[in-house]
């Protein structure tokens, strides 16, 4: 018989969360909750169990979390069941089960919860783990990528800490299996020295021996084709306009030519955010991770594609960051109230300066709504109308180009143009006058 005391141990690879390491993630999860709140996504909850075929389906046979991490059984009445391992096919399902293709789009939704994988416990990960995501669903355009991209970016530095950011394109079904082609005749020259997983990849997953951690892999990937040289003329375009977007807001990122990610799920915008410690040999520190998705509804069978794009942050990485290297000082923050401003944008100038604009307003405790996959200001007036704004902060390329914005009142359709140094000024005392 066992040592009673070992029955009083937590299951391997997963602990206990005591009271001042629950503050730290409490903390994280309101940071990032209010956030996401402010830019427009709401929360949703989803099951920690969910079918196994929608794992099966989604993932792709040849990722690790299929063939070696779930946590997958069998219940009573035969159902095959999974402890969720991510969380994005979960939403996706949601989104699909629930007919939100009828809200505006895209769906913003926000989510926060455990997460279960069978892998080998270590520092910042563990077989139970906490995570916080964002997910933009219905809306292909590249601006929604760089928000979700930069969401996290101020998240993370919200928190007081320090990060770089990698990003690469991987194409989609238009240009991939030519990439693919090239990648499987330069790997098989070097077969030989691949490790045992990558010999393995090269006939299933191609994609996945860029993301070897084994030194002798390492060393061969250095002189793979690279998949932004082979993107099509559609997916290069959308990738530029991405670093467009994140140009514009100054967030820092570099091109990773080998991030793939680890799901097959993935189209086109990659990304991973790494917390920069002063250790060198904690240099690579991954906290958040994402992507667009635009094929995941249709390998669940969905009968037409939903273009998605979002990511999720590792609570238990940044948390432990936090104790080991405090976090620092970081802006009030507040929380999100019914919008007051609805935010107008015409065109890809304007876009660009908003994008800066819309923070200087969450900083100023002004509540905002905003839609920037619409184009058409009668059709963005009519959603501001729908929704109840009192203002309407509207910016075109003249704007845009001339530093200010034209205030409209919603309720008698009269206009004024403001300089953008005034503009907080300007909308609180309208607000205020409500």
């Amino acid at each position: 018989m066992k040592n009673i005391g070992e029955f009083l141990q937590s299951p391997k690879g997963m602990r206990d969360i005591l009271p001042e390491e629950e503050r730290s993630h409490a903390e994280i999860i309101r940071v990032a909750r209010e956030i996401a709140e402010w830019y427009g996504f709401q929360a949703i909850i989803t099951p920690h169990l969910e079918k196994t075929e929608l794992f099966e389906a989604s993932l792709g046979e040849s990722t690790d979390i299929i063939e070696k991490q779930m946590y997958s059984f069998s219940t009573k009445g035969g159902d095959a069941l999974t402890l969720r391992p991510e969380g994005t096919a979960p939403v996706m399902r949601a989104y699909l089960e629930h007919g939100m293709h009828t809200y505006p789009q895209p769906v913003k939704l926000f989510y926060s919860g455990a997460f279960f994988r069978h892998e080998n416990p270590q520092a910042g990960r563990m077989r139970e783990f906490y995570q916080v995501g964002l997910e933009m669903i219905g809306d292909p355009e590249p601006i929604n990528d760089a928000m979700v991209i930069r969401l996290f970016a101020l998240i993370i530095r919200e928190l007081g800490v320090p990060l770089t950011i990698a990003l690469n394109s991987i194409g989609d079904q238009e240009c991939r299996p030519a990439y693919r082609k090239d990648l499987v005749a330069y790997y098989r020259r070097h077969a030989n020295r691949l490790c045992t997983d990558c010999k393995r990849r090269l006939k299933i997953n191609p994609l996945r021996l860029l993301d070897c951690k084994e030194e002798a892999c390492r060393a061969i990937r250095g002189k793979a084709p690279k998949i932004v040289d082979r993107l099509c003329e559609a997916c290069q375009r959308h990738f530029n306009e991405v670093r467009e977007f994140l140009d514009a807001v100054h967030v820092p990122y570099e091109i990773d030519h080998f991030l793939v990610r680890g799901l097959d799920y993935y189209t086109r915008t990659v990304f991973e955010s790494f917390a920069v410690l002063p250790e060198e040999q904690l240099a690579h520190f991954a906290i958040a991770s994402g992507g667009r998705y635009d094929d995941l509804a249709k390998t669940m069978r969905s009968s037409r594609a939903v273009p998605a794009v979002g990511g999720a942050l590792g609570v238990n990485r940044v948390a432990e960051f936090m104790r080991s290297y405090g976090k620092g000082d970081r802006p009030s923050l507040i929380t999100k109230e019914a919008p007051e401003v609805f935010v107008v944008q015409l065109g890809q100038t304007a876009k660009k300066k908003l994008l800066h604009w819309i923070e200087e307003l969450r900083h100023a405790d002004i509540p905002i709504a905003h839609v920037f996959s619409r184009d058409s200001l009668k059709a963005q007036l009519k959603l501001a109308d729908r929704m109840g704004t009192p203002w309407a902060m509207i910016v075109g390329q003249k704007e845009a180009l001339d530093e200010t914005a034209i205030i409209r009142d919603m309720r008698s359709g009269e206009q004024e143009v403001v300089p953008l140094n005034k503009l907080v000024f300007s909308l609180k005392g309208k607000i205020k006058k409500k």
